[in-house]
């Protein structure tokens, strides 16, 4: 395993310690090259601008960010059981209940027995959850070709296979 970058060594506090004390500077004059050496720090900058741009896309289909996974996920995987869409997202078991009960009242999703095993049930989509999802995969596609407009393909999948790295360690 690679041993992490070495934090900057001249971090301007140590600058503004031996100047006393100073005007606030402007917005742009500060040195935030610190937090930039760090990965949760970019990782999260880079989340905001997209989700920035995702939550209002999404609230035209009446979708928050998690709402919108789910669909996906059972729109790919049809039949998937609670527990195995709690794994796939990250998501505890009482969060999904609430999620997968407003889905149904919208008959986005319905459960059915599930082929395999008795004891469970198997998540779909309704007919009319298929076309929300299909339409919001489509705008999130979109989307995301328009925030990720200063990569290179080849760069954009390198950052996604990076940070995949990072999450499933």
């Amino acid at each position: 395993m690679k041993p992490a970058a070495a934090p900057p060594t001249d971090t301007g506090a140590q600058r503004r310690s031996t100047a006393g004390a100073r005007a606030p500077r402007p917005a742009d004059d500060v040195d935030t090259r610190y937090l930039q050496s760090l990965l949760g720090y970019n990782a999260r900058r880079a989340a905001l601008a997209v989700i920035g741009v995702f939550i209002p896309r999404m609230a035209a289909y009446g979708l928050r960010p998690v709402d919108f996974s789910i669909l996906s996920v059972i729109r790919h995987n049809g039949g998937i059981t609670s527990k195995q869409l709690c794994t796939a997202l990250n998501l505890l078991p009482p969060n999904l209940v609430g999620k997968i009960g407003a889905l149904q009242k919208r008959g986005l999703v319905e459960r059915r027995p599930h082929p395999t095993d008795g004891r469970a049930l198997g998540l779909h989509l309704t007919e009319r959850g298929q076309m929300l999802a299909a339409q919001a995969e489509l705008a999130a596609f979109e989307l995301e070709n328009e925030v990720a407009s200063p990569l290179t393909p080849a760069e954009r999948k390198t950052l996604i296979k990076l940070l995949q790295k990072v999450y499933e360690a």
